[in-house]
C-alpha cells in the first residue's frame, strides 16, 4: 500500500543563499534522474489512453526524451495513479504546507546552499532548462541512435523491462521447495538476449573488499539482522516516514518540488525517478529504519535529485552535450557519490549494502539461484532478505537454474572505492555542481561551467566535516589508502 504527497512549504522569507529554478521539462527530467539511479520502481510503465492528453513521447533508452514542451515542477496537478498499477497498492494524496495556495507558481525560488561557488546572491529569473533551450533539446537524431534490440521492451527503462513479473508465485513456490527450487521468472516485456549479455559480465575486482567489510561487521555485531537492528534502529511508522521525509526537504529547500511516496513494492529501498513528469521519491516502507532513512534522503534527494538539477544549467545537459565535451560516463561516481551519503554521519558507517550486492553479483554469475541463496547463508540469515538479493541478482533470467547475474549491482561499491581513493584531491561541491558528470571529469569541465544557479545539499556545507567522516569511512571498513593505489 504506498500514498503519494507532494509536500509544499508555506511562504516564507528566502535566505541571501536562495536560488532560482525555472520551468525545468519532464523530458530534462527523464533524462537526468532516468540515466543516474539504478533503483527502479516495482510498476509497469503508464499505458497511454486516448482520451487522455498526449504527453511527450519519451525514448527507448532509460530515462532518454525527447520532449519539447515545459513543465514546471513547482506545483504539479494532482497526481493519479498510472494506469495499470493495481489501485490497492497505490493510493494518492496530495499534502501541501499552505492552503492559501490558489495558483500554482511558474517557477520555483528555493532556498539552497552556494558553499564555496559564489553565485549572484538572487539572480534574474532566466529560462533554465527549458524545453526550447539550446541545451535542453535532446537532437533529432538522439532516437535514430537507440540500439533496435531495447524496442521489445516497449520503450521501458531495461530495470523496469527486467523486473519479473510473477515474483509472488515464484517466491511461494520457492519457500516450499526448502529452498531448493529455481525459479522461473516470467516479463511482461522481455529483454533482448544481447542487452542482457552486456550486463551479464560480474567483476571480482574488489570481491575481498567486499568480503572483508561484511566479515567485520558480523565479527562486531554476530549477525547481519543484529547489525541491522543495533546500526538502523527500529522499523519507521509510515507517519514518521512521512515526517522525516518533509523535515529533509525543508532542510534542503525543495519542499513542493518533489513528489513523496512511500510503499513497499520496490525491490530497492528507495528510488528517485520521473513518475509523469514529475520528481518522484519513492521510499521502501519496508526498510526505513530510524537511523538510516536520513542517509536514505541524503542518497535521493541531496544526491540524485540535486545533481540531476544542477546539470540542467551545463553545456552537457543533453545527450549531444556530453558527447561534444568527451564525458566519461557518469557512474561509477553517481552511485558511488550517493552510497557514501548514504552511510554519511553513521555512528558505523559500515558499507555493508554496497558490499553485500557487490558480492551476490560475483556469486550469481557462477550458481544458479538455489545455489546462492545457500550461499548467502555465510552473510544473512533471514529468508525474505536472502530472496530480495537473490531476486535482484538474478532478475532478466528467465531460467534461473543457470549461472548468470545482472552485474549493475556492482556499480556502488566501485564508485565508493574510486571516490575514496581519491577523496584528497575531489572538490566534493564542485563535482555536485557540474551535474552527472564523472569525478575524473570535474578539472577539465569546470572552465565551461554555468554556476550561477547551482544547489549544493546542506550536508556538504562544512567541507572539514565532511572530509572527517570520509576518513571515518575508511577506518571502520578497514580500508587504506595503500590498498585502495593498489586496486583502483
Amino acid at each position: 500500500m504506498s500514498k503519494k504527497y507532494i509536500l509544499n512549504s508555506a511562504d516564507k522569507a528566502l535566505s541571501p543563499s536562495q536560488v532560482y529554478v525555472e520551468k525545468i521539462s519532464s523530458g530534462v527530467l527523464k533524462d537526468l534522474f532516468g540515466t543516474g539511479s539504478f533503483n527502479v520502481l516495482l510498476q509497469a510503465e503508464e499505458k497511454k489512453n486516448p482520451k487522455q492528453r498526449k504527453r511527450p513521447k519519451t525514448s527507448a533508452k532509460c530515462g532518454a526524451a525527447s520532449s519539447r514542451r515545459n513543465r514546471p515542477v513547482a506545483a504539479p496537478k494532482k497526481p493519479r495513479a498510472p494506469e495499470g498499477v493495481c489501485k490497492p497498492a497505490q493510493t494518492n494524496r496530495v499534502l501541501s504546507g499552505n492552503s492559501n495556495h490558489s495558483k500554482p507558481a511558474r517557477n520555483i525560488a528555493v532556498v539552497g546552499s552556494t558553499v564555496g561557488l559564489a553565485p549572484r546572491a538572487v539572480p534574474q529569473p532566466r529560462k533554465t532548462c527549458a524545453s526550447d533551450s539550446p541545451r535542453a533539446k535532446i537532437p533529432s537524431s538522439h532516437k535514430a541512435a537507440i540500439p533496435r534490440e531495447v524496442e521489445n521492451a516497449k520503450k521501458l527503462c531495461i530495470l523496469t523491462a527486467i523486473k519479473p513479473a510473477n515474483v509472488q508465485k515464484e517466491k511461494a513456490a520457492f519457500f516450499t521447495s526448502d529452498f531448493n527450487y529455481n525459479p522461473q521468472f516470467e516479463y511482461s516485456n522481455p529483454v533482448a538476449p544481447a542487452v542482457l549479455a552486456r550486463h551479464n559480465n560480474a567483476s571480482d575486482r574488489f570481491l575481498t573488499q567486499a568480503e572483508r567489510i561484511m566479515e567485520l561487521a558480523l565479527q562486531r555485531y554476530g549477525s547481519y539482522e543484529k547489525f541491522e537492528l543495533a546500526t538502523g534502529g527500529n522499523l519507521l511508522t509510515k507517519s514518521r516516514v512521512w515526517h522525516s521525509i518533509k523535515k529533509y526537504m525543508e532542510k534542503e529547500g525543495c519542499l513542493g518540488e518533489i513528489v513523496a511516496q512511500v510503499t513497499d513494492d520496490l525491490l530497492s529501498r528507495a528510488s528517485m525517478t520521473v513518475v509523469n513528469g514529475r520528481p518522484t521519491l519513492t521510499i521502501n516502507s519496508s526498510t526505513a529504519r530510524e537511523h538510516w532513512l536520513d542517509g536514505m534522503l541524503r542518497h535521493e534527494i541531496g544526491t540524485h535529485y540535486f545533481r540531476g538539477v544542477n546539470n540542467c544549467h551545463q553545456p552537457w545537459s543533453s545527450g549531444a552535450g556530453r558527447k561534444k565535451h568527451n564525458l566519461k560516463p557518469l557512474n561509477p561516481t553517481e552511485e558511488g557519490l550517493a552510497s557514501i551519503h548514504s552511510v554519511l554521519f553513521r555512528k558505523d558507517p559500515t558499507l555493508w549494502r554496497a558490499a553485500l550486492l557487490y558480492y551476490t553479483v560475483h556469486q550469481a554469475g557462477r550458481m544458479s539461484f538455489a545455489q546462492l541463496f545457500r550461499d548467502l547463508g555465510r552473510f544473512v540469515q533471514d529468508p525474505n532478505t536472502r530472496w530480495d538479493y537473490c531476486v535482484r541478482a538474478k532478475r532478466g533470467q528467465t531460467d534461473t537454474a543457470q549461472p548468470g547475474c545482472f552485474s549493475k549491482d556492482q556499480v556502488y561499491l566501485d564508485g565508493i572505492l574510486q571516490i575514496l581513493r581519491h577523496r584528497d584531491k575531489i572538490n566534493f561541491p564542485l563535482l555536485m555542481a557540474l551535474g552527472k558528470v564523472s569525478f575524473e571529469d570535474v578539472d577539465r569541465l569546470k572552465a565551461l561551467a554555468q554556476m550561477d544557479n547551482v544547489r549544493i545539499p546542506h550536508f556538504m556545507q562544512d567541507q572539514a566535516r565532511y572530509a572527517e567522516q570520509l576518513e571515518k569511512i575508511m577506518a571502520v571498513n578497514q580500508l587504506t589508502d595503500e590498498e585502495l593505489k593498489a586496486i583502483v
